[in-house]
């Protein structure tokens, strides 16, 4: 459905029953001025927020820096061994290639080691006791090097024992990946905190949850990306508790922000409780091993994690789908497809790890990568979210690539353990099926999962040219020829008037609608004058996307780009008015002048009246050339008795109908077409028809104009006459009008010429 609705008093609100949506918060909010700018409190407290941010960051880096730990590279053997790589120290180095078994420091408990260690993901551990197993030996090797008195003994399965020296791992110990990781999660956290600054509103409460909990399992991940043996104590024990936790929030903060937003569902708010209410379940369970005391939970908790987060995921989509079914809203179709996408993916990191769970030599690896891709796809959707309708075209391509690259890890990670392809055979495969999605499915992924969609240039020149072409022929229409050019161009739902106009176009309601000024040529000096209004367009193409800045920065143009053609129309009028005024005033004085004086030197009664009627004509001539508009009703009156003076001079019976149903304006292009149209077809019927009967119906009915002129004079058959400058006059002055003439016979004697416009509109 497709409303335009009548001049608003306030807000955009609906203005009559055509309209089936209510306004949204944001839309009530229009105003004609500028966006409100960042007062110095606002810049000190993100400024103050980012120093924090850093401090943080680099805490945690230092923190991290300063535990101990072997500086050697080790892989996954062969029954889940675990076998040195490479080592900078020469000791160890020259144990390349063997098993170590155990790990011990000088009067302490030796600790049993395996592949597990590999594992630094406890979040992404499918088997319970493997997970166990898992954080018993990075909590115990954390101890113990922690004990280290600078140096740590290495058994190795050929019994040999190595005295490697312990040592605090540094900054260059953390890793090339753990900046970039950390720098996206501080990215995520000065995002939250500029657009809770600049809108600090409930749902923006949401989305900052949302983003500090992924920053909270991106800075986990940075801290478990070294390939190095030693972590941080009680990382790895709360790793899954409190990892899952941030997911469940994260997922439980979109099912209550889909329910509010673009607009409030109903039972909103049992919706939301029952969504954080598997949060608290997932704390109350998960409570005693975060606090390091719970050995005795026999719980898969993997699974209910798994389980718990693809619900909650599962009812956002739902949610999402609910609102945009109540109100089709593009926003909520967009949040759709994302909550979709983000399913998807999940449900492809879950299938990819369950797979590989019980290879203990690709397990690590298929943890690592995949749950890398995943927090960073997620990361670049919040992080796209705020700007859906800003064009931010970089974080656009982060979130697909971030997207194709959790599918390409998913599918390598398959081909490996599923087919037992080699690793650089499944890996070119899966790079060559990621990059032909993304090359295959770029635009489409960017117009129906984003909800953007490129206006072509050929179109829009094209509908902006005909609109042009139409204001410059009516320039009374401008209003409602913008009106359907912007629904030509942008497909709305729905069309509202408000009189709350901004000085340009704004995105709303989170790019769901767009308002565009509409001012005549004439108000630049008051861009809020009394005769400007606003239009707000509701859900482009038909409720399937986002409007855009540059559909905001479009709008300005065209709306531009007509009034420049409304400016040009009225000044080429009012050149024309000014040069009639100067031809007008020289008839007058000079012609009428010596008509005049002509008159005074007749020699005969004949000639003085001939002369008379003459000056009465330039009088008329000249009024008519003298005035910008003419009333039609005041038009007719001067026909009939310029008509009634003619006819009667020579001694011809008037017939005289006028019949209109509203009087209106003309210009002076309509009133010196219908004038000489008029004197032509009595002068026919006078001089050539030597009618003793002239007959004149004129009839306006809604757009449509006829004139007809009748006669009984002699004349016959008009389709066999010459058409000289007299009649091709009348034809070229009709056409002006936009009409069409006629001529034929009058039944036994005369000719009757039937003039028709059938959109004649004045400037009433």
């Amino acid at each position: 459905m497709s409303a335009t609705l009548p001049h608003a008093a306030a807000a955009p609100e609906r203005a009559s029953g055509d309209s089936i949506f209510e306004a949204s918060a944001f839309e009530r909010n229009i105003s004609g001025g500028t966006p409100r700018r960042w007062m110095s409190w606002h810049r000190r407290a993100l400024a103050l927020a980012a120093l924090l941010g850093c401090l943080g960051l680099f805490t945690l880096a230092r923190w991290l820096a300063a535990t101990p730990y072997i500086d050697a590279q080790w892989s996954a053997g062969p029954g889940g061994t675990l076998v040195l790589q490479a080592s900078a120290l020469p000791a160890l180095d020259a144990m390349r290639g063997r098993v170590l078994t155990q790990v011990r420091v000088a009067g302490g408990q030796p600790l049993a080691v395996d592949a597990l260690l590999l594992h630094r993901w406890p979040r992404w551990q499918v088997d319970d006791i493997q997970r166990a197993r898992q954080v018993a030996q990075h909590e115990g090797l954390a101890q113990r090097l922690a004990l280290a008195p600078g140096l740590v003994q290495l058994q190795f399965a050929d019994g040999s024992v190595i005295d490697a020296p312990v040592a605090p791992r540094g900054y260059p110990g953390l890793g090339l990946s753990f900046w970039p990781l950390a720098g996206v999660a501080l990215l995520l956290y000065l995002f939250a905190v500029v657009l809770m600054l600049a809108r600090p509103q409930a749902r923006n409460l949401l989305f900052v949850t949302m983003a500090l909990c992924q920053a909270g399992n991106l800075l986990f991940t940075a801290l478990e990306s070294s390939r190095t043996l030693g972590l941080p104590a009680g990382a790895m024990a709360s790793d899954l508790p409190l990892r899952v936790a941030l997911d469940l929030c994260t997922a439980a903060a979109a099912v209550q922000l889909f329910a509010l937003h673009p607009r409030r569902l109903p039972h909103a708010r049992l919706i939301a409780t029952g969504g954080w209410a598997v949060v608290v379940l997932w704390v109350a369970l998960t409570l005693p091993l975060a606090l390091g005391s719970g050995e005795g939970v026999q719980l898969p908790l993997w699974w209910l994690a798994q389980g718990a987060a693809l619900l909650l995921c599962g009812v956002a989509l739902a949610v999402a789908g609910r609102s945009h079914r109540i109100e089709p809203n593009p926003y909520a179709l967009v949040m759709r497809r994302l909550a979709t996408a983000a399913l998807l993916a999940l449900l492809a990191v879950t299938a990819v790890v369950a797979s590989v769970g019980h290879l203990p030599a690709v397990a690590p690896l298929v943890a690592a990568s995949t749950s890398l891709a995943w927090y960073l796809f997620l990361a670049f959707l919040l992080l796209l979210t705020p700007f859906l309708a800003r064009s931010r075209q970089v974080l656009r391509e982060f979130a697909l690539l971030a997207g194709v690259s959790t599918v390409a890890t998913s599918l390598d990670l398959l081909f490996v353990a599923v087919f037992s392809l080699g690793t650089f055979t499944s890996l070119a495969i899966a790079v060559f099926i990621a990059l032909g999605i993304y090359a295959g499915a770029r635009q489409w992924l960017l117009n129906h999962l984003i909800g953007t969609r490129v206006l072509t240039t050929e179109r829009t020149f094209d509908q902006l040219y005909r609109a042009a072409r139409e204001v410059q022929a009516r320039p009374a229409r401008y209003p409602q020829l913008l009106t359907q050019l912007l629904r030509e161009l942008f497909e709305p739902l729905e069309v509202l008037r408000v009189d709350r106009v901004p000085v340009r176009s704004r995105i709303v309601s989170g790019g769901a609608a767009l308002v565009v000024p509409m001012r005549s040529a004439d108000d630049e000096s008051n861009p809020a004058g009394p005769s400007a209004v606003a239009l707000v367009l509701r859900f482009a193409q038909r409720g399937q996307r986002l409007f855009t800045l540059e559909d905001a920065r479009l709008a300005d143009r065209v709306v531009d780009q007509l009034r420049r053609a409304v400016a040009y129309d009225m000044a080429v009028e009012r050149g024309r008015y000014e040069e009639r005024q100067r031809i007008a005033q020289d008839l007058h004085d000079d012609i009428g002048a010596r008509l005049l004086t002509l008159m005074y030197q007749a020699q005969t009664r004949e000639m003085e009246d001939y002369i008379r009627h003459t000056l009465q004509d330039l009088k008329t001539l000249t009024r008519g050339l003298a005035a910008a508009e003419h009333r039609l009703s005041h038009a007719a009156a001067e026909w009939k008795s310029d008509l009634t003076q003619r006819l009667t001079a020579a001694h011809v019976a008037l017939g005289w109908s006028f019949d209109t149903d509203r009087d209106m304006r003309l210009s002076v292009v309509q009133w010196s077409a219908l004038t000489r149209v008029l004197r032509e077809l009595v002068s026919n019927s006078l001089y050539h028809g030597h009618a003793s009967r002239i007959d004149v119906a004129f009839k306006l009915e809604g757009p449509l104009l006829t004139l007809q002129v009748a006669d009984d004079g002699n004349g016959r058959n008009p389709q066999a006459w010459a058409h000289g400058l007299g009649l091709g006059g009348v034809r070229k002055r009709v056409k002006v009008l936009g009409g069409e003439v006629a001529w034929s016979e009058n039944g036994e004697h005369g000719i009757v010429c039937a003039v028709r416009v059938p959109d004649f509109q004045g400037r009433s």
